[in-house]
């Protein structure tokens, strides 16, 4: 990409020199010309990432099990949250689904959005 020709990204090779150009301007100071570069090209590289390289939202209960575990928390502390031991068990290897009931708790007590438990487990999209 010249150096102040910026247009969209449309195909593998825009995408390539867009990644280049990014590397070499890794690092330049925000407010400068070089930096405002770096800004406008990582836009277009996300938005041509976001069309051509989609991912799949995480599994729910790996979703909700790694913030559990940013927060320290335990499979005990989740017992008043879930139920008991073997339903906490359950839930976390993917063998019951949570309850309306224990995410609104998870919601209220953890903090964990309401959406990412109830979206549908990697198991159960790919039925």
């Amino acid at each position: 990409m010249a150096a102040n020709n910026v247009r969209p990204i449309r195909t593998k090779v825009d995408y390539e020199k867009a990644l280049a150009e990014v590397e070499r301007l890794w690092g330049a100071k925000a407010g400068t010309v070089r930096g405002d570069r770096l800004d406008v090209l990582g836009t277009l590289i996300d938005s041509y990432e976001t069309e051509h390289y989609p991912m799949d939202p995480p599994d729910p209960i790996e979703a909700i099990s790694s913030e559990w575990e940013q927060m320290g928390i335990t499979r005990k502390d989740l017992e008043p949250l879930i139920g008991t031991r073997t339903r906490v068990a359950e839930v976390l290897n993917g063998k019951r689904r949570l309850s309306i009931a224990m995410v609104r708790r998870l919601h209220a007590k953890l903090g964990i959005p309401a959406e990412t438990p109830i979206r549908p487990t990697r198991a159960e999209r790919a039925a």
